[in-house]
């Protein structure tokens, strides 16, 4: 998910957080498969692929021909076996990789790119799509997003959101034939795993937030929730064809 194009780390994105659940895989991946007119050929590249486990469902609910391949810049221990795994920049993998995809997924990844390198990444990845591939992107849903936060994370949050409409406007003025869907996931998390998942700084927004900060955050939503928390976890899906 982040290579050297990309400018912070995020390690436990998909470490036991509800994006590593099985019924998250499954109800996100009969999603894509619908979405990218996946079948039992279909060659995928994933920028971004954390542990693979949106891949390694994929490679066995399809029962793909070839592994799918993921891009990523941490070599977890724990990662998917039925996935091939490069630890390698996504962009000048693209420059110097001679194979073509039908799928090219970048999930919550875009917007830790700058400006330039989304323009390079877009303009490589359409390059390497076969006829009819198409180029996936999800993203928080700017607009009507519902991730629990506290305040000082609200705010950061709210920043990078606004960020994230800038970059929607640029892939609809590089790609204006882009199609773009809706993603909704209704999570329902116990507060002590969410808490968990906060001092493990699962998302962009709190990975420069010192101990002290994450800790007076954590007594916010201790105040703030029950016991378990609800909330829908809202993407916005940008389909890009060849």
């Amino acid at each position: 998910m982040r290579t050297n194009i990309f400018s912070s780390s995020i390690k436990n994105w998909d470490n036991k957080t509800w994006l590593s659940s099985p019924s998250y895989i499954h109800f996100f991946n009969k999603f894509l498969i619908y979405n990218a007119k996946l079948t039992q050929s279909s060659k995928i590249l994933d920028i971004g692929c954390g542990r693979g486990n949106i891949l390694g469902d994929l490679y066995s609910k399809l029962k793909l021909k070839t592994k799918p391949l993921g891009l990523d810049v941490e070599d977890h221990d724990d990662k998917d076996r039925r996935v091939n795994f490069k630890k390698i920049d996504a962009i000048n993998f693209l420059k110097k990789n001679n194979k073509d995809f039908d799928l090219i997924l970048i999930k919550q990844t875009i917007h830790l790119l700058k400006i330039n390198d989304i323009k390079k990444l877009l303009y490589f990845c359409k390059k390497k799509l076969n006829y009819n591939g198409r180029i996936i992107i999800f993203t928080l849903d700017p607009h009507q997003n519902q991730i629990p936060t506290f305040s000082l994370m609200k705010k950061k949050l709210t920043s990078s959101l606004a960020r994230d409409k800038k970059i929607l406007k640029l892939i609809s003025k590089l790609c204006p034939q882009k199609i773009v869907r809706k993603f909704i996931f209704d999570v329902e998390v116990s507060k002590k795993k969410y808490i968990k998942m906060i001092k493990n700084k699962y998302i962009s927004v709190l990975l420069k937030m010192s101990s002290k900060k994450i800790f007076k955050g954590v007594d916010e939503l201790n105040l703030k929730y029950g016991d378990t928390i609800k909330f829908k976890d809202k993407l916005q899906c940008i389909i890009i064809k060849k």
